[in-house]
């Protein structure tokens, strides 16, 4: 059952990503001009003018000078054979562009989803079972500091107090001499040493939102008949509260994966300049900026495909997780 609700949803993604393609490549082609546009104004601004020719021949070359829905079909089929299109502004291939740094959102956004939940769930938990102790008081407290809090204020503070009192530079993902280094064991443990700074910042905001939801959630369950009908059976108190309450109480936490991987992705745009982040939302920004329709594009597409597949990946654990959710 649950394999052909797979299936289905694959098969609904061609279409789907068809539509967003589409809905993608004509929001980038919205503005007045296009990138050669751009191209000369930053060409003017340095008194560097070009003639017409030259004007024509660069829109020739660019492949500008065709009909839109030319660009678009052409951008399509290339796609279709893996090709992502060159980069106006990089002189380069898209997909070298784009999978150097998604491979580090992706690392990070998976460790900030770990962080997360480590610290929402049993937070949480407590605040519901130890309702308006002090506990509770605490915890409440630090969930609304967090919620508002912007992460890029809470960047700069930390990174203040990482260079101001410790004395260590802690922007960016890598020290210097690992920037452009090769890919070693010793390059991933300073990956690893240099991830808890953009973790916490990214993770504050949404683990004070989860928090609130599951002792929301989770209070409404202790309410329940079932509950006590478990406690009067003698179930003990950890594991009744574990085994029933909580399970259900969990669904929100699934539910966020389907929007948590495109967001660290597109909605950590200003976290990301601020601690230099070598990441995708940056390089998105400047190719949306300077009308790279190629390369913002390809991140429109795949910010797609991960909210895509976040969705079903949350739908298949909500299925199995809760009996209660069912897809006949």
């Amino acid at each position: 059952m649950i394999w052909r609700y797979i299936l289905k949803r694959i098969i609904w993604m061609i279409p789907f990503m068809f539509a967003v393609s589409v809905v993608a490549f004509l929001l980038i082609q919205a503005p007045p001009g296009d990138y050669l546009t751009t191209y000369i104004a930053k060409l003017g601004e340095s008194n560097e003018l070009l003639d017409q020719a030259s004007i024509d021949n660069l829109r020739a070359r660019f492949g500008l000078d065709q009909p839109l829905y030319v660009q678009y079909f052409k951008w399509v089929a290339n796609l279709l054979q893996g090709d992502f299109g060159m980069s106006f502004e990089w002189r380069q291939p898209v997909s070298d562009l784009v999978w150097e740094r998604m491979g580090l959102t992706l690392c990070l956004s998976f460790a900030t989803l770990l962080f997360t939940w480590a610290v929402a769930f049993p937070i949480g938990v407590y605040s519901a079972v130890h309702k308006y102790s002090i506990g509770d008081y605490i915890a409440t407290t630090i969930g609304f500091i967090g919620l508002a809090t912007p992460n890029f204020l809470l960047a700069l503070i930390l990174m203040y107090i990482g260079v101001v009192h410790f004395g260590t530079d802690v922007g960016g993902l890598f020290s210097p001499e690992y920037q452009n280094a090769p890919w070693s064991a010793a390059k991933v443990w300073n990956l690893v040493e240099h991830l808890w700074l953009p973790v916490i910042v990214l993770g504050t905001s949404a683990t004070a939102s989860l928090i609130r939801i599951m002792r929301a959630n989770l209070l409404d369950e202790l309410n329940k008949p079932y509950v006590d009908t478990a406690r009067a059976k003698g179930l003990s108190e950890f594991a009744l509260i574990m085994k029933y309450p909580v399970r259900v109480a969990l669904n929100p936490f699934i539910s966020t994966i389907g929007w948590v991987l495109p967001n660290l992705v597109s909605g950590a745009v200003v976290t990301a300049i601020v601690l230099s982040l070598p990441t995708a939302g940056p390089l998105m920004l400047q190719a949306l900026l300077s009308q790279d329709m190629y390369l913002a594009g390809a991140f429109v597409l795949l910010l797609s495909s991960l909210t895509v597949i976040g969705m079903l990946i949350s739908d298949i654990l909500l299925v199995l997780l809760d009996p209660r959710v069912r897809y006949e």
